[in-house]
């Protein structure tokens, strides 16, 4: 399955965007996935996960309750809806999929990465 992210773009404070990670070659079916986002400078870190089951979701603590993960019932498409965005979540934001049943935080367990799309947050 390779994975390919798309979405980004330049917008201000407070607006929103909409992430797309497609599954060519196969589907999510019985993958987790997460999305991860790497400022300048910094660490790669975690931002949202949905696992086996589409109720099965984690998040950040720093995008709770503004960004909601999705996948679509055909089951090739991971969405990651962001609202009320931040200059802080300015970003390359990537897609990954692993094999375990739960939505994992830790990047060390995903086993497939595509690549990133950029996402700038103006203030």
């Amino acid at each position: 399955v390779q994975l390919q992210a798309s979405g980004g773009g330049l917008v201000q404070a407070g607006d929103s965007l909409r992430l797309s990670c497609v599954a060519s070659g196969g589907t999510f079916d019985n993958l987790s996935t997460g999305w991860f986002r790497q400022a300048p400078g910094k660490e790669r870190e975690f931002v949202a996960g949905i696992g086996w089951s589409r109720y099965n979701t984690r998040y950040a603590d720093s995008v709770k309750g503004r960004f909601t993960i999705s996948r679509d019932d055909a089951g090739n498409t991971v969405y990651l809806q962001m609202n009320s965005l931040k200059p802080e979540d300015t970003a390359v934001y990537s897609c990954a999929t692993n094999r375990r049943f739960d939505a994992a935080t830790d990047s060390g367990w995903y086993e497939n990465w595509g690549q990133g799309t950029l996402v700038t947050v103006s203030s």
